[in-house]
């Protein structure tokens, strides 16, 4: 091995694979991080929604969702005031909706407004009865002229493989909603989470929503430091590998032997009066 090789070695064609490999890894960890930033200001955007519409001073529905259609993220737990009357003949139950562990349904009713058009108004929680396909009773909705309060929800996606028949459905999907009406004047863009009604009933089902949802920006931030720690350790552990190669492959030259030789008395002057001790004690015993 020539003792004047230096860095020859460093642009060979297996340390250049590698020199690509790190470059790539910081790639995809600035992927990644950039990826975990993104996610952070979603969550935060998400929090800042709950903190501005959860609580926001109530308007009226035409003037919240125009049209039937009408719905923006924007929108959601906004709240909203509608008068009209419930039909109560119209309801239908949502399957599958667990509450505080417990299996149950939601109750959507209909509320037919002052324009003609139905809105779907959730009127909470009941829990799964004896039969395990519908529930024991469902308190009744008001009768009569009905105003209501409600927290705005967008229409919820179809689930591969969630159906139901009769008066119930396997999710929200207000287009869903609406054929089991047959109504053409439903709202579709949106429904509501009940938050108050007057007349209030004297029994009703468990409201779903009491409280804001918790506002908890994950550990994005976290992880998106860690993806860049990693790129520098790829980097790092680079450096490593190639100044630990220099030193075995240049181990005759003159000069590197000198900073071998340093390195081994500079290792030798962090020997504390401790470790002396130990090893007078293990060489006594």
């Amino acid at each position: 091995m020539s003792a004047r090789e230096g860095w020859r070695f460093a642009f060979s064609r297996r340390w250049l694979g590698y020199l690509a490999f790190a470059i790539a890894f910081a790639i995809a960890c600035g992927f990644l991080s950039n990826w975990q930033l993104a996610r952070s200001k979603e969550a935060a955007a998400a929090n800042h929604l709950i903190s501005a519409n959860f609580d926001s001073t109530p308007v009226p529905l035409a003037q919240e969702l125009p049209t039937l259609a009408s719905y923006s993220p924007k929108q959601e737990w906004r709240r909203v005031t509608v008068t009209g009357t419930y039909e109560r003949d119209k309801e239908l139950l949502v399957r599958n909706r667990p509450f505080n562990g417990s299996p149950g349904f939601e109750v959507l009713t209909p509320l037919r407004t002052a324009d003609g058009a139905l809105f779907i108004v959730d009127r909470g929680w009941v829990p799964t009865g004896n039969d395990t396909d519908a529930p024991d009773s469902v308190p009744a909705a008001p009768a009569g002229t009905v105003t209501v309060v409600a927290r705005l929800k967008a229409s919820e996606p179809a689930i591969q493989g969630r159906t139901a028949t009769g008066d119930q459905v396997g999710t929200i999907q207000l287009s869903v909603v609406k054929q089991k009406l047959d109504d053409a004047d439903v709202y579709t863009g949106a429904y509501g989470l009940l938050d108050s009604q007057k007349p209030s009933p004297a029994d009703a089902p468990t409201p779903t929503v009491t409280a804001p949802p918790t506002k908890d920006e994950g550990l994005h931030w976290s992880y998106m430091i860690q993806w860049i720690i990693f790129a520098l350790i790829g980097f790092f552990g680079l450096g490593y590998a190639l100044r630990t190669e220099y030193r075995r492959r240049n181990s005759d030259d003159p000069a590197e032997r000198e900073r071998a030789a340093e390195r081994e008395r500079r290792r030798a002057r962090k020997r504390t009066d401790a470790d002396v001790e130990d090893e007078l004690l293990d060489a006594a015993r």
